[in-house]
């Protein structure tokens, strides 16, 4: 996996000062960040040798060694101008709809490619794996979360797991409450900081439940909370505070989830499928049933 400059870019903001000087420094510099020592990085930036230590670490690396790896793999996938020409666009108020048209589609397929780069292989498989064996499944979001949450519940559902979802406190908690261990809890927020969230999985894990998260990459209250840690990429621009780009590149892991449950007992989950099918069907116009 590359996208140690995509990680240093989405978590920059929760860095802390000094953290935040050397990661600036690497991603205006990467040619040379990679040819330096970790003692020449700190002299070069002005911090200790241990600051560069914890940045590598808090963007979930082993260390300064693996992150120079990274970015040498990232400079190797692509040139400096094409990371440019890639960059997320701003939308414009007064613009052509044939511009709006083309910026948000570019932004959402962007987001989706930047999460490829921080999306753990290993934690998915562990959330499957967690997901499939659960006796209870509750999902917690709030707002723009809660969408999502309402559509991961309703994919587990057809395919006869055990899954409620929640998007305010007092149910969050409720639910919460009574889970157990063996039961998982999965909050999702993109910001990492939604209160209600954070509050509800704390309840959950004091009881044993196993806690997955969904985030933006980076430290943030949910994931450190979380025993497992799924994160999304999205440098979204000031117009699109809205989690617009976020909110494709949640439902995209959500999906990914999904057909990894499924597929764990396939024969079994499509005759699920299909007798749900079956159910709803006579709510719909010309549908046949059989």
């Amino acid at each position: 996996m590359h996208g140690a400059l995509i990680s240093i870019k989405a978590a920059l903001t929760q860095l802390k000062p000094q953290e935040r000087i050397v990661a600036e420094y690497i991603l205006d510099n990467p040619e040379l960040t990679v040819k330096m020592s970790v003692q020449k990085l700190a002299q070069t930036t002005g911090v200790s040798e241990a600051t560069i230590v914890r940045l590598s670490r808090s963007l979930r690396f082993k260390g300064y060694q693996e992150l120079k790896m990274r970015i040498v793999a990232d400079l190797a996938q692509t040139s400096r101008t094409a990371m440019e020409t890639d960059a997320y666009q701003e939308i414009q108020l007064n613009g052509m709809v044939s511009t709006l048209i083309d910026s948000i589609s570019h932004n959402n397929m962007q987001s989706i490619q930047d999460t490829l780069s921080v999306l753990s292989v290993e934690e998915v498989e562990k959330a499957i794996e967690k997901l499939g064996k659960a006796r209870k499944i509750c999902i917690f979001g709030v707002g723009a979360s809660a969408v999502i949450a309402e559509d991961f519940m309703q994919k587990l559902t057809r395919i006869a797991r055990w899954c409620t979802a929640a998007f305010d406190f007092n149910t969050q908690a409720t639910y919460a409450a009574l889970l157990q261990e063996g039961d998982v809890a999965f909050g999702i927020s993109y910001s990492g900081q939604t209160e209600d969230v954070i509050r509800s999985l704390g309840i959950a894990k004091e009881n044993g439940a196993c806690v997955i998260s969904l985030t933006k990459f980076g430290s943030n209250p949910i994931s450190d909370l979380a025993d497992i840690r799924l994160f999304t990429s999205s440098m979204e621009k000031s117009i699109r505070s809205g989690a617009m780009a976020s909110r494709i590149t949640q439902l995209n892991v959500i999906d990914i989830l999904y057909v990894g449950v499924a597929q764990v007992d396939y024969e079994e989950n499509v005759n699920m499928l299909e007798k749900t099918r079956k159910a709803v069907a006579i709510s719909k116009r010309n549908t046949r049933t059989d």
